[in-house]
């Protein structure tokens, strides 16, 4: 996992000196400069290579996860004509490696992102249905002076795309690379890729399925639906540092961190898994996190925070995160603090049970679901904007830390298979009949069902969802809606939908984030890079997007 960062004239020509903030820098110096805002990816080595003679500039800031030694970044080809910069872990790397060494005898990837370059040569732009994983990258061949830009399946991994006055085109993981100097700023669309010279920059789907158009019609089958989560997780553990789990108490996490462990006993039968939770004093997620902790033997940590201490991260977490929407900003506040904290322990990589919730429709809302077909179609929806909430929270969070986070429930194959479940084996209902007993049908039904013989104690695996934000400690959602809207006069709030006319905020809260966002990265183009969650407002659902307001939740107890 890092950060990357390129510029290329739109001419292919050199570009001359540049003025930024009254100061005159080369292409090499305003390039580091830029990608310099987005360091904290990267803590353990920058990367430039200028092409002068084309007006190329490539920047990468690594944190050193798999191939420590050999792979920093920027690769070149032996030939020298190929250049990549590349973010994210490619899962099956080491099967390709073995391909590649078939046809280049004594071949041996510097690190997993190394098997791109090399898929290149043999694939082209091919090379997309070859590799498996969580990926943003720029490859760029001198010799045509053709650049080939792509983004995984579901935008885990960040990637936003510029535009400068000279029509130079920019590429960053983060927005604030870029907003300085691009007119024109807009954010990568995930499953796309992008090949030519700039200013002709082809652009097609390399991701397309067909449960994203039509309804599938596929029965669940629980014992494919349980190992294909287990062969998700295994490839998840590839890495060569020290890495942890994060364990809220919900099902989502807890299933990682218990399938997680058992892999690593089958060569250490002694292994404990290093897990971690965050909250306000008694938080619900706690109780359940112990008791998961405990069932499975694992490292547990827990990190109370205070909410003044929270609460004082707001502006840096607007920052970070890059959005203005509610729920992610109120979600990432105590991720923010629990990451930094395992940081602070030497881990730099982390597992974590996003993705869940949109694959099976985990949340309380989708009981309001009048059909299967309006519940697949916001499946679908749901999983089409992850990198705008969840991957964008996931990783711009703990990237701001310098923590690679993992997501084994978005492995592509296993996205793929639960996708095409159909909608009434996942749709949540009062009654399912399982193992002979009515049960009332839970969000995730079929998930649970799946793991329900010895993975985690039944009081975790039947517990209804709590959303990250309510499960901290209900008091926080009461006390960031509180503090945001007290800086928020009614006269400014009157003025929102003049002041702010497209995604008018609704709320005070809301108001302010914007406020904030708009300080931070100025322009419509940024605002325009945001899009807000809500539940579905047309199925009855409150607009407020916490857990609580929907009808169907219930406080959990001891």
């Amino acid at each position: 996992m890092c950060g990357i960062f390129a510029i290329f004239s739109s001419d292919g020509q050199p570009i001359g000196t540049q003025t930024l903030e009254g100061s005159k820098h080369s292409l090499r110096e305003l390039a580091y400069r830029q990608s310099g805002r987005q360091r904290h990816r990267g803590p353990d080595s920058t990367g430039v290579i200028v092409i002068e003679e084309h007006g190329v500039a490539m920047v990468h800031e690594r944190l050193r996860i798999v191939g420590v030694e050999m792979g920093d970044q920027p690769f070149v080809s032996d030939d020298g004509d190929l250049v990549l910069v590349a973010n994210g872990e490619i899962y099956n790397y080491l099967e390709l490696s073995a391909q590649i060494a078939k046809r280049r005898h004594g071949y041996k990837p510097k690190s997993d992102c190394h098997v791109i370059l090399e898929l290149y040569k043999d694939y082209g732009v091919d090379l997309l249905q070859q590799i498996t994983g969580m990926f943003a990258f720029a490859l760029y061949d001198k010799r045509s002076k053709e650049l080939l830009v792509a983004r995984d399946p579901f935008g885990i991994i960040p990637m936003y795309l510029g535009e400068d006055a000279a029509g130079n085109l920019w590429i960053a993981s983060e927005l604030k690379c870029l907003t300085p100097c691009c007119v024109h700023v807009e954010t990568f669309t995930p499953g796309e890729a992008r090949f030519g010279r700039v200013g002709a920059l082809r652009r097609w789907r390399h991701f397309e399925q067909p449960w994203m158009q039509q309804q599938p019609n596929l029965p669940c089958d629980l014992p494919l639906l349980r190992s294909s989560l287990e062969s998700a997780v295994r490839t998840h553990l590839h890495c060569d540092v020290h890495f942890g789990a994060l364990l809220s108490g919900g099902v989502d996490s807890s299933l990682i961190a218990s399938i997680a462990t058992k892999i690593m006993r089958e060569s250490n039968p002694s292994y404990r898994l290093q897990t971690f939770s965050v909250g306000l004093r008694d938080a619900p997620d706690f109780e359940a996190a112990r008791q998961v902790a405990k069932y499975i033997d694992s490292d547990h940590t827990e990190l109370i925070f205070e909410i003044d201490e929270a609460l004082d991260g707001i502006r840096d977490i607007v920052y970070h995160l890059e959005t203005y929407d509610v729920t992610t900003v109120r979600c990432s506040l105590p991720m923010l603090l629990l990451t930094r904290y395992i940081k602070s322990t030497g881990i730099k990589m982390i597992l974590s049970g996003e993705g869940a919730d949109e694959i099976f429709g985990g949340y309380l809302y989708f009981h309001k679901a009048p059909n299967y077909a309006q519940f697949h179609e916001e499946l679908v929806k749901r999983v089409q904007q992850l990198h705008l909430s969840d991957c964008l929270r996931a990783n711009k969070v703990s990237m701001a830390k310098g923590v690679e986070l993992r997501v084994p429930f978005l492995d592509t194959p296993f996205v793929n298979y639960v996708m095409n479940i159909r909608p009434e084996d996942k749709i949540p209902g009062p009654l399912n009949t399982y193992k002979g007993e009515q049960k009332a049908r839970l969000e995730k039904f079929v998930l649970r069902a799946a793991f329900a013989d010895g993975y985690l104690p039944d009081s975790v695996l039947w517990r209804q969802k709590e959303q990250f934000s309510d499960g901290v400690g209900y008091d926080w959602i009461d006390s960031i809606r509180r503090v945001a809207t007290s800086h928020v006069t009614d006269a400014e709030f009157a003025q929102a939908a003049e002041r702010f006319p497209f995604n008018t905020p609704s709320t005070k809260e809301a108001f302010y984030y914007r406020c904030i966002f708009e300080q931070q990265f100025p322009g419509e183009a940024a605002a325009r890079t945001v899009v807000r969650w809500v539940p579905r407002l047309d199925w009855g659902c409150p607009e407020d997007p916490s857990g609580r307001v929907q009808a169907v939740h219930q406080i959990n107890k001891d």
